[in-house]
């Protein structure tokens, strides 16, 4: 069995991006471990979601343990950097913040804990983090030099599928997800080009899981969130697959369907 470390930004970063391939690495009897830099604690929040007294960051903590339940994690840490806000907010100049640590100082951290769980598969974020998020450039500068210091076999960089949701917006799925949304998904900058990528996990049977974990952060992911609100038909096709970029890999086809070794369960 193989040990799959997944690093992420914030709680909930996990739900969106890789939780339909942890449920399935789990219940194929993997151990999936999670490491989160931040504790998500400048996040948004709706007035008066909050109990008297409780910080976000103890109510994220609170949503990222269930939904770690729903997903089958056997293991969580944090790195416990600040969380560093949206792109060009004062907070990104927070010495305390993850966008400011220093990249080889936080790669020794998460190294310590791929060694000492003997990481099989690690996955980071691409180089944009997905979407320009300064924590989530940093998961990616981070996560692949920790790779590097812990001689992790098997490093991806978990991604989105630029073209594919394009092209999803001239089908039925999408037209109904934007006349969910009442506009057009801003997708044009997310993710990467399909040339780009590798490895496509299939996730239609633990789709149930994915929105589980999604609902678990409920501070952040309302019912009526994007996420949440498409119809189970658009939700599929969304989420029915989990993108990557395999680290040293030529780009083949068809895609690599999982993140274990070619015949590797």
């Amino acid at each position: 069995m193989a040990t799959a470390v997944f690093f992420h930004a914030h709680p909930d970063d996990e739900a969106i991006a890789t939780a339909g391939t942890m449920a399935r690495l789990a219940a194929d009897g993997h151990r999936v471990v999670l490491v989160t830099a931040t504790r998500g604690e400048l996040g948004e929040v709706p007035d008066g979601f909050l109990a008297p007294g409780e910080t976000l960051a103890e109510r994220r903590a609170v949503e990222l343990e269930a939904a770690c339940a729903v997903l089958g994690v056997a293991r969580h840490e944090y790195l416990d950097y600040g969380d560093s806000g949206m792109e060009g907010e004062d907070s990104n100049n927070d010495p305390g913040c993850f966008w400011q640590a220093d990249i080889d100082e936080a790669a020794a951290r998460l190294a310590a804990i791929l060694t000492a769980e003997g990481a099989d598969i690690l996955t980071a974020y691409d180089e944009r983090g997905n979407y320009g998020h300064p924590d989530h450039v940093q998961v990616h500068r981070v996560g692949l030099r920790a790779g590097e210091l812990a001689g992790v076999p098997r490093v991806f960089m978990a991604t989105v599928n630029r073209d594919y949701l394009l092209g999803l917006l001239d089908t039925a799925d999408g037209a109904a997800l934007v006349a969910t949304q009442g506009e057009r998904p801003p997708i044009d900058n997310l993710g990467v080009t399909e040339e780009r990528i590798t490895t496509a996990v299939d996730v239609t049977a633990f789709l149930d899981q994915k929105r589980r974990a999604m609902e678990a952060h409920a501070s952040q992911i309302s019912e009526t969130s994007f996420f949440l609100s498409m119809p189970a038909e658009a939700f599929a096709a969304v989420w029915g697959r989990e993108w990557y970029i395999r680290v040293g890999a030529g780009v083949t086809r068809p895609f690599e369907g999982s993140l274990l070794p070619d015949g590797a369960r």
